[in-house]
């Protein structure tokens, strides 16, 4: 692993009174551009103090960050490195700021879930076929109707069969969310679900994405029509 030089990151000098939001923010277009990736070891923090102009606590702060972003990995004697994979922390910082938009979290989960689903058709492996059909079979003789639980964990090996770090940072961000959304829900129709699943599972089980897309869409329409239709919900 090799520390990147200083002559190779172009940055603009930071003004003192941004702070460290802009040397978050100039690290994170450093990434976009091409100029840091995955891997990658930032120069040491004397280096980037005296390039972004900024005292150690700025850039501490600003380090401390992305770090909680999970985008940077920060190791005693070893630096502070890219990291390979993304984690949700970004997508999550994203949903804290739309929390109480049900409707635009909901239409998220949509657009993310119906082109997860086609990719699960190619890619999902028969040990998590099998996982599917048993948490379905764990909502078919749950008692009640307190299933949400097993309704996770079902979209949720959906979202890793798709073997992909980005949209499974996402995925695992917006299901944190579920909780909110699922204490939303009316009524609930435990045959309903179930069939809803089945389909999906058949359809994944055959490798027909577009089945398996036509059968997510009927499931998540379901889903925020009877959220969405709450009267205390703001449209």
């Amino acid at each position: 692993m090799e520390e990147i030089k200083l002559r190779d990151i172009k940055v603009s000098g930071v003004q003192r009174n941004t702070l460290s939001r802009q040397i978050l923010e100039q690290i994170i277009d450093m990434l976009m551009d091409g100029e840091l990736r995955a891997g990658d070891k930032l120069p040491s923090e004397l280096d980037l103090m005296n390039d972004f102009g900024v005292s150690r606590p700025v850039l501490r702060e600003a380090l401390s960050s992305l770090e909680t972003l999970e985008i940077v990995t920060r190791k005693p004697r070893g630096g502070t490195i890219v990291n390979e994979k993304i984690g949700s922390a970004p997508f999550r910082a994203m949903l804290a700021l739309a929390i109480n938009d049900v409707e635009a979290i909901i239409e998220a989960r949509m657009a993310l879930e119906l082109g997860m689903v086609t990719l699960a058709a190619e890619k999902i492996k028969e040990s998590e076929l099998e996982e599917l059909k048993k948490v379905n079979d764990k909502i078919r003789q749950s008692v009640s109707n307190d299933y949400g639980q097993y309704d996770i964990q079902f979209h949720r090996i959906i979202g890793k069969s798709a073997e992909n770090s980005v949209i499974q940072g996402m995925m695992d961000a917006l299901l944190m969310v579920h909780e909110k959304t699922d204490s939303l829900i009316p009524y609930r129709e435990k045959e309903k679900t179930i069939n809803f699943h089945e389909n999906i599972y058949q359809a994944l089980l055959k490798r027909d994405p577009i089945s398996a897309y036509k059968h997510m869409y009927e499931h998540l329409s379901d889903v925020r029509t009877k959220i969405l239709s709450r009267n205390d919900i703001k449209k």
